[in-house]
């Protein structure tokens, strides 16, 4: 049996993944979860063989799960179902050790298909995004991306500073490498590229 663990913050999407995937005699859902944080604490007390999971959810995003397990060393295999069909996503999950990344308008069968591949230590990867993904590298280094998320969410350079105990000249020079590299000629415009881009 594959033991799968669910994580997904839109209920009616959680209520369809595991319907679908209780139809399979070899899947066992063991239960699904709308929050990064207790999608945590559940892969550390039921310790499935697969967690499917959205990458934008409160608390901590897929792709900070995904790394969490990284780090952690746990034998936990991550497939993400996502509507985000960015590059730049995929790149950063294939970072952290996901081995599916999925779409959610892929058809329903691909996704038992690809939980089986993953639990036998494939990969499951959207084959035209594969492709995407290594045409358009992410220019931005981890803290770059996170000063810039920070200031794309309104945040000042002094509260950026307090809460990255940096100084205030030193988020101001991440801020406008950021720009730099993506070619703009503010921290707005720079925010929305990346994250239409995937890179935050």
């Amino acid at each position: 049996m594959i033991r799968v663990l669910l994580a997904e913050d839109q209920t009616m999407v959680l209520g369809a993944l595991s319907a679908l995937l209780k139809l399979e005699s070899d899947i066992e859902v063991l239960g699904g979860v709308v929050d990064g944080e207790s999608a945590w604490r559940e892969l550390q007390r039921l310790r499935p063989d697969v967690l499917v999971t959205d990458i934008e959810m409160p608390g901590l995003t897929g792709l900070e799960l995904a790394q969490r397990i990284q780090r952690h060393e746990l034998p936990i295999r991550v497939v993400i179902v996502t509507t985000f069909a960015r590059p730049g996503f995929l790149r950063r999950a294939l970072d952290a050790g996901v081995c599916g990344y999925l779409l959610k308008d892929a058809p329903a069968e691909h996704l038992a298909e690809a939980l089986r591949k993953v639990h036998r230590g494939g990969r499951a990867i959207d084959p035209q995004l594969a492709l995407e993904a290594w045409s358009d590298a992410d220019p931005l280094n981890d803290r770059e991306r996170q000063v810039l998320r920070l200031a794309g969410e309104g945040a000042s350079a002094g509260d950026i500073a307090r809460q990255l105990n940096l100084s205030q000249g030193t988020v101001r020079n991440y801020l406008s490498e950021a720009i730099g590299k993506l070619g703009v000629t503010n921290r707005i415009e720079a925010y929305r590229l990346a994250r239409q881009k995937g890179w935050l």
